[in-house]
């Protein structure tokens, strides 16, 4: 054997020994990457039926909202109602009321004021007595 075949093996021997060493990390790696691969898939079958349940829950808010639109829309019908009821009345009803409350009141002013007279005469028609 001459130097070139004894540097050839070392060298052989030294690539084998370095492979070597290296195949442990790469098994790792492999198992690492299954791992990784099974992570993935468990996640993605849990997420689909969570994705499912996120779609349903909100396909029922929505629905709920469409309701409350609709309360809040018969609401404000009612109280557009309500208010122009208020306007009929009031113009039917209180103009008149209004002219009532005031001749009542123009009568009892001059109820007052001609019992007033009548009992100022009277104290002057003692007192000329007297």
């Amino acid at each position: 054997m001459g130097v070139g075949e004894i540097a050839g093996l070392i060298a052989a021997i030294a690539f084998a020994v370095l492979a070597g060493f290296m195949i442990y990390p790469l098994i790792r790696l492999g198992k690492m990457f299954d791992q990784i691969a099974q992570t993935v898939k468990e996640s993605g079958e849990h997420a689909i039926p969570a994705l499912d349940e996120g779609v349903t829950t909100v396909r029922q808010v929505n629905k709920s909202l469409e309701d409350v639109n609709k309360i809040s829309a018969a609401a404000s019908t009612t109280a557009n109602n309500v208010g122009a009821l208020t306007d009929l009345y009031g113009s039917f009803l209180g103009k008149p009321v209004i002219k009532v409350a005031s001749s009542v009141y123009a009568l009892k002013a001059t109820a007052q004021s001609f019992l007033a007279e009548g009992v100022a005469k009277t104290a002057s028609d003692s007192v000329k007595e007297q």
